[in-house]
């Protein structure tokens, strides 16, 4: 998987951890154990009573074998959405 993040190194990217956390940020680097390092990145929360909150993280490392998900985020699409009114269950930790 290492060898085909480098075409998102410096992109908007999504991140679903196995906890269930969605994380949103700059990919600025990431080592052969798909260890990555994210900029300005930021964590959506997702609530059935209320909209998407976003956590401000700034600079932030994500262990490769918490990464569930990788994902270039379309920022045009990302831009249009209003995630006040989006309602969602919270992900569940990945189980095997």
């Amino acid at each position: 998987m290492a060898a085909s993040l480098d075409q998102l190194v410096n992109k908007v990217i999504t991140v679903v951890t196995n906890d269930g956390r969605n994380i949103v940020g700059n990919l600025r680097g990431y080592d052969q154990t798909t260890n990555l390092i994210l900029d300005d990145c930021h964590e959506r929360v997702f609530s059935t009573t209320a909209g998407v909150q976003q956590e401000v993280l700034g600079l932030y490392i994500i262990r490769g074998d918490n990464i569930a998900i990788i994902g270039e985020l379309d920022q045009d699409v990302d831009s249009q959405a209003d995630l006040s009114v989006v309602r969602a269950e919270p992900l569940k930790p990945v189980t095997h």
